[in-house]
């Protein structure tokens, strides 16, 4: 398949003093602008005006940073302390792809729970402690699965006693998996 059907990524320069300029409709635009280009889908690359390197990775950082701190908070503390405890960690290099993964694992599963309800005649017929208990289980398997590459985090600071402890949890997570698998499938019923 050609990739010329692919939208080529707005580029998003941003100069010394902070502005960001999107090349695409010649305007300035804020953190909150990208936020929203992200939220619609929308690709794009921030470029340091003066050297033109790409510096996306750190403004969407900055995005979350703010999102953060206006009180959205949807990233718990325990998470953020396990991710910066992969900073240098041998396994770092693991860590962006088994996200990546992870994420788009539950995104989804989001899109999928969405669209049942959409689908619905009446909206009323979903009961909503169900739907938080979906989330709790997504968020308790993500959590979980996240775990695995944070060694002894379950046992304290013994060393795990068997091998098997690695595939003791994943098949935990498979069967949590299908345990989620089968509720989407009943509500979707």
């Amino acid at each position: 398949m050609a990739k010329s059907d692919e939208k080529e990524p707005i580029t998003i320069k941003k100069y010394a003093n902070r502005r960001l300029y999107n090349t695409a409709t010649s305007k300035y635009v804020t953190l909150d602008d990208l936020s929203q280009m992200v939220k619609a889908g929308e690709e794009f690359v921030v470029v340091d005006a003066k050297s033109g390197d790409d510096i996306t990775r750190p403004v969407l950082t900055q995005i979350i940073f703010e999102e953060e701190a206006k009180g959205e908070n949807l990233l718990p503390v325990s998470f953020l302390r396990q991710l910066i405890q992969f900073y240098g960690d041998s396994l770092q290099s693991m860590v962006p792809n088994y996200l990546d993964a992870s994420m788009s694992a539950f995104s989804n599963n989001q899109d999928r729970m969405r669209s049942y309800m959409e689908s619905a005649v009446d909206r009323s017929m979903f009961p909503l402690q169900q739907w938080e208990e979906i989330g709790r289980q997504n968020m308790a398997m993500f959590e979980r699965a996240f775990q695995m590459f944070t060694p002894y985090a379950a046992g304290g600071n013994d060393a795990p006693k068997s091998s098997d402890r690695g595939d003791e949890k994943l098949d935990d997570l498979k069967t949590q998996i299908e345990n989620l698998r089968k509720q989407l499938d009943e509500l979707s019923r």
